[in-house]
């Protein structure tokens, strides 16, 4: 989206204005930097020169959350670089395409939802403080694949 270095100053005003998201900044619980964030930038430069892949988007990343770390808005509004700012460029180097990216954000938050899931059933009944209302599918229970799209 952002392309090269000189085109962070408009994309970052483009993020000041609402006009776009910046993906990969922010964390729910983390009101600082995230600190696997760091460990996975590292990890970024690692496996790149491992594999002797020339990326731009990490210089380009590594430019954009520079001007962000420095910049009032978005430490106002505690927006750091988050995990997944930088693994997808790890995903890329590695062979996956950018459309596999959010099944790989997910894959490595599953165990810590089954880890969830599994303490919320083995917790007594009013000890279930912190869940999710119970959700009950009502849609149909069987249904055939009609496109071949896929």
């Amino acid at each position: 989206k952002i392309g090269h270095e000189s085109n962070i100053p408009a994309f970052v005003a483009r993020v000041k204005r609402r006009e776009e998201k910046m993906m990969g900044f922010g964390h729910r619980v983390y009101k600082n930097y995230d600190p696997r964030a760091k460990l996975i930038r590292g990890l970024a430069h690692q496996v790149l020169r491992d594999l002797k892949v020339q990326d731009p988007l990490l210089e380009v990343a590594s430019a954009l959350e520079k001007v962000a770390l420095g910049d009032e808005y978005f430490a106002k509004r505690q927006l750091y670089p988050n995990v997944d700012f930088y693994s997808g460029i790890i995903y890329s180097a590695i062979g996956f395409k950018p459309e596999f990216f959010p099944v790989l954000f997910a894959l490595g938050r599953v165990s810590g939802w089954m880890a969830h899931w599994n303490e919320f059933l083995q917790d007594s009944a009013h000890e279930r403080k912190i869940a999710r209302p119970r959700q009950l599918y009502v849609g149909p229970h069987l249904r055939s694949l009609t496109s071949s799209k896929l």
